[in-house]
């Protein structure tokens, strides 16, 4: 995964400057496929990404996120306090991915009956409430940390191929670490979905870091706090686990803005040197 790591710092060193396109208007972050913008607008304006109204804080603060196939031009609709409009242009960098080859996964999880793909719908429908938060919550504005050290086993938009069927692009990052290893919130919010065991995820933690952002932590051997709850940044919240579709212990961190997929290693520091084995 070095190369991934590498990846990872040359996009920082090229994208994560501050731009300004427009009078009053200030965007920064990472413009790439699969990276989150953080922006400031005068008050009183609204934005509008497609058919999507931006949340905007009482600051003027305010996220927009991109999946791992988002269209390279990107555009943002402001409406100032006077009724007019303006169009940003926005440009992301085009990524490549990595191809996965995974075998050993059970017959079952490759082939779910129908009970199984009942349960699979009705869990993916717990997911996509839980991540359709939209609070007003500022959390995101926290520097993220690594919810887990060690060594990453798995990337962001990465192609799997398990036992040898190719299969949808994996959107999250998985680091390697023994069961129980305790896993710390990332940055504060509210816990939305504490479900201990889901047919693909297995035990699976979704937190709210306000406007649209969350994070889904999946595998989890235990969960240690309820929906509702109020977490801190580096606050326990659950211990690796191997439920679920896996091969091993392991966390798979994921990040999104509503429905789109984003890195989580965009938003974090590189992994410790110590970590990560050779």
């Amino acid at each position: 995964m070095k190369n991934y790591l590498l990846n990872v710092f040359f996009i920082f060193l090229l994208i994560a400057f501050p731009v300004s396109s427009h009078a009053g208007l200030q965007l920064e972050g990472a413009f790439i496929q699969g990276g989150l913008l953080h922006g400031h607008i005068n008050q009183g304006s609204r934005l509008y990404s497609g058919e999507r109204q931006l949340k905007i804080s009482p600051n003027g603060d305010f996220i927009l996120g991109f999946g791992r196939d988002a269209a390279l031009q990107q555009a943002l609709i402001e409406v100032a306090p006077d009724g007019t409009s303006h169009r940003h242009k926005i440009e992301l960098k085009k990524r490549e991915y990595d191809i996965q080859k995974i075998n050993g996964i059970k017959k079952r999880m490759m082939s779910p009956n129908e009970d199984d793909l009942r349960r699979i719908s009705q869990e993916a429908g717990l997911v996509a409430t839980a991540r359709k938060q939209n609070s007003a919550r500022m959390n995101f504005m926290e520097s993220f940390i690594w919810p887990v050290t060690g060594r990453i086993s798995g990337v962001y938009g990465s192609q799997r191929v398990l036992n040898g069927e190719p299969r949808r692009p994996h959107f999250g990052i998985d680091i390697a670490a023994p069961t129980g290893t305790s896993v710390k919130a990332p940055a504060g919010g509210v816990v939305t979905l504490a479900h201990q065991g889901m047919f693909f995820s297995g035990a699976t933690l979704i937190i709210d870091h306000g406007h649209g952002l969350s994070s889904s932590f999946l595998h989890l051997s235990e969960i240690l706090v309820k929906e509702g709850e109020q977490v801190s940044q580096g606050q326990t919240i659950a211990a690796v686990g191997a439920t679920g579709r896996v091969t091993g212990p392991h966390l798979d961190w994921r990040i999104n803005w509503f429905d789109q997929r984003l890195d989580p290693a965009l938003l974090v520091p590189a992994m410790p040197q110590k970590s990560i084995s050779k």
